[in-house]
């Protein structure tokens, strides 16, 4: 009876075990396959529009002709203006939080407000932008209020993969340096930062996808219905490829014509989103062999 006991107990253990990986497995599974439906929807229905014009030139005859290259320059420019806005400020607010600040109750609240605004809806920002960017501040619709909006609209994100990052550099690594006498600015910046820059790149990563990927906060700030000229200052108005996407498939008149050039723009979105993130991947990746050897 009791030799039979643990083997009963540990089958049951096992059992359990497998059933929670069978779940995981499953999970993973079906996201992923999710995941490359869409992607091969996306394709398959927007391949037909992607032509050397459609990418160089811009729309004509009511948007149901010609190319998007103005809404993807005004894309680009809003997505890097974001991060150059959002990376400095969310990576100097960790470091705060991190390393400098006295834990205690005002900087859980912070922290607590931190973690709330990442989860604010996005035309709370935009109407947060519009109010004081381009009113308050008399920035005018322009890609300058746009980038200001998509990187606070980022930042949450940023700080919070920020912090985790310097948490999980070894607090030895800030002992030895302070032991020989170091400062702890100059501990941080030679010693916690190179080794918790590839989990800073992963929150970057997630801020690129959102910044570049949001309609809502650029069709207050940032985004025009329609212009053939390329922006030649930050306080110009952009074509945008999300907010063009949505006048493509809602504003216009002639919406069962345009529907291959709105699978064309929304396959030309998402190439670049991947095709700026693989680059931010890439960095990471180098910095991580760099820092183990």
């Amino acid at each position: 009876m009791n030799a039979a006991a643990p083997s009963t107990s540990l089958k049951w253990r096992y059992f359990r075990q497998g059933l929670f990986f069978g779940v995981v497995r499953l999970s993973a599974f079906l996201i992923t396959a999710t995941l490359l439906l869409i992607l091969a929807y996306i394709f398959m229905n927007g391949f037909r529009a992607i032509s050397w014009d459609f990418l160089t030139l811009p729309p004509t005859d009511a948007m149901t002709r010609g190319g998007i290259m103005p809404a993807i320059v005004g894309t680009l420019y809003l997505t890097v203006g974001a991060i150059a806005v959002a990376l400095p400020l969310g990576v100097a607010s960790a470091i705060y939080l991190t390393e400098y600040a006295r834990q205690g109750l005002a900087i859980r609240i912070l922290r607590i407000g931190v973690n709330c605004l990442a989860g604010v809806p996005s035309v709370v920002f935009g109407l947060f932008g519009l109010g004081l960017f381009v009113v308050f501040l008399k920035f005018g619709s322009s890609i300058l209020a746009g980038a200001l909006t998509l990187g606070i609209l980022i930042l949450p994100t940023i700080i919070g993969a920020s912090e985790e990052a310097l948490k999980a550099v070894p607090q030895t690594f800030r002992e030895a340096s302070l032991a020989l006498g170091v400062s702890k600015w100059r501990t941080i910046s030679r010693i916690v930062l190179p080794n918790a820059l590839p989990g800073i790149l992963t929150g970057s990563i997630l801020g690129i996808g959102r910044a570049a990927g949001e309609t809502a906060p650029i069709m207050f700030t940032a985004a025009t219905f329609f212009t053939a000229a390329l922006p030649r200052s930050v306080f110009d108005e952009v074509m945008a490829l999300p907010y063009h996407i949505y006048v493509l498939a809602t504003a216009g008149t002639q919406i069962d014509e345009t529907r291959p050039l709105q699978y064309g723009t929304v396959l030309v979105l998402v190439a670049l989103v991947l095709g700026i993130d693989l680059v931010a991947i890439l960095i990471r990746s180098v910095m991580r062999k760099k820092k183990r050897w």
